[in-house]
């Protein structure tokens, strides 16, 4: 199911390059892109696994990418329209420079109801970064946690960029979005820990054999006192000397923490 494409005033290209641009947009029509084939392939395997249909809309690419090697699987297994552009205008689309023309228009995967309260999580308060949020949820997949819920002011889980980051770790994760702090942590029935760069505890004084929920905060500012207060608040020690971080660095070594001492 080809069709080409010629105008940059065609409503796909447009829809194609709001979405990439306007976090309005992709709130309003619940839509994405992901570009790039390794995405779409984890996209893919994601629903095939679960036996449901892929939320592919269409795909564009350029005419030569249609048989570039790179492609194939995405393209072999998607059952979606392929819309084919002039290289000029892909280029002109594309946040991803010189990589292999192709990208999807995709619907948000619709939300459980409700996250569950007993089970590995990890929080995100106001970590602005999208690339900190991309690499946090890919260490949260890698490790085995089940859920992310992320507060107000947190980058969107959707943006492009955020995507590129996690490298497809979205399909492996159920994800709850821009979350009011009031209460959130009542809710949960397992042990709760925030960094914090200026406490005593150690994470490897803690017990991590059992579910917990982790809370990484905004880069400047850490975690909001009200989750705060509500933790038990650990550090990371550093004994040469940095006051602090990258929060991505610092929830990863937290999480591979908790995988070794499981292992």
């Amino acid at each position: 199911m080809f069709e080409f494409i010629q105008s940059k005033d065609n409503p796909k290209i447009k829809l194609v390059r709001g979405l990439l641009e306007q976090a309005s947009l992709r709130k309003k029509n619940a839509q994405t892109v992901l570009e790039g084939a390794h995405l779409i392939e984890s996209l893919i395997h994601h629903y095939s696994n679960k036996n449901t249909d892929c939320k592919i809309q269409f795909l564009l690419c350029t005419e030569s990418a249609l048989d570039h090697p790179e492609n194939q699987n995405a393209l072999d297994t998607n059952t979606a329209p392929v819309y084919i552009v002039e290289p000029s205008l892909y280029q002109k689309i594309s946040q991803l420079g010189e990589s292999t023309p192709l990208m999807a228009v995709i619907n948000f995967p619709k939300l459980q109801d409700a996250w569950q309260i007993d089970c590995d999580t990890l929080i995100l308060d106001r970590v602005q970064d999208p690339g900190n949020v991309g690499t946090l949820l890919r260490s949260a997949a890698a490790v085995g946690i089940q859920q992310v819920i992320t507060t107000i002011g947190t980058a969107s889980l959707w943006s492009p960029r955020v995507l590129r980051a996690a490298m497809g770790a979205h399909f492996s994760l159920a994800l709850f979005e821009a979350v009011q702090i009031e209460n959130l942590i009542d809710q949960f029935q397992i042990p709760v820990y925030a960094t914090s760069s200026h406490r005593p505890q150690s994470i490897y004084q803690l017990d991590l054999k059992t579910p917990c929920v982790w809370i990484l905060g905004n880069e400047g500012q850490g975690v909001h006192e009200n989750l705060l207060d509500k933790a038990t608040a650990v550090t990371i020690p550093q004994p040469g000397g940095q006051e602090s971080l990258n929060v991505a660095i610092a929830g990863s070594v937290c999480l591979f923490e908790m995988m070794r001492q499981r292992l």
